[in-house]
């Protein structure tokens, strides 16, 4: 298999990590600027697949860091060939950079259908680019566009991509660092910590997770890319399913939170 650079002391925060390459074939981690996390931001995970030569953006994110992204997207890519951008669901984090990635590139946009309405508040004056996902999903080139609605969006999908056995899974098992950051989950139960508190508040229910968890173990999976915080390696991904699966979140312990 192409896995490369698995371990944390071999990781180039600034400038992006390969995770797969073979045939032809890469996803690539693009890097975070540690000064957003100690200034206080929400950090922030995108992605890059190429493949045969094109390549697909993964929540490149909002305006504050579209100049790093567009940085470190350049360095492996022309901006010509990028054929696709995946939006997962609609918060400014995810896709409120939308119009500039749209001026840079002749990328065509998916996001889900309910979210295709709200996007010219984020600038765009032209969406016929923009092309809405179905509810039940669907495929976008080689990969699979997964519903995870409620996850937390209420117009949410995940990509599964099936060359690198990678699922980009948006904010499903994002953390919330501290002081101390990693790109790969190597303390299962350490790192628990750091997702349970934003899964709790932001998933919908116990139901939803158990839905999406039952969804995805139908697909092979060597890694789990989430937006926020740290990779999950195929173990690791195991057995970060089985803790959603009985999360009690949401709906769940809303006497909890209104108190």
């Amino acid at each position: 298999m192409g896995y490369i650079n698995l371990s944390n002391e071999q990781v180039n925060i600034s400038n992006g990590e390969v995770l797969f390459e073979e045939s032809g074939h890469k996803f690539i981690w693009l890097g975070w600027d540690e000064s957003d996390i100690k200034g206080g931001f929400v950090q922030v995970n995108q992605y890059l697949i190429i493949s045969n030569g094109k390549g697909t953006l993964l929540d490149p994110g909002g305006v504050h860091v579209f100049p790093k992204v567009v940085a470190n997207v350049s360095r492996y890519i022309d901006l010509n060939d990028i054929k696709n951008i995946f939006y997962t669901h609609q918060d400014p984090d995810v896709s409120s950079g939308i119009a500039m990635w749209l001026s840079i590139t002749n990328a065509n946009v998916y996001i889900s259908k309910l979210w295709v309405r709200f996007l010219p508040h984020f600038g765009i004056t032209d969406v016929s680019r923009i092309i809405p996902i179905e509810d039940n999903g669907g495929k976008i080139d080689s990969f699979e566009a997964i519903p995870a609605h409620f996850m937390h969006s209420p117009g949410q999908h995940v990509l599964y991509d099936p060359a690198s056995k990678i699922l980009f899974s948006g904010d499903i098992g994002a953390a919330v660092f501290g002081s101390k950051t990693y790109l790969f989950v190597e303390n299962f139960d350490s790192h628990v910590s750091l997702m349970e508190g934003f899964h709790k508040r932001y998933m919908a229910s116990n139901a939803v997770c158990k839905n999406f968890v039952n969804r995805i173990r139908k697909y092979d999976i060597n890694m789990i890319a989430p937006q926020h915080g740290a990779i999950f390696k195929k173990e690791e991904a195991k057995t970060f399913l089985s803790w959603l699966e009985s999360l009690r979140c949401g709906s769940d312990i809303i006497d909890e939170i209104s108190r």
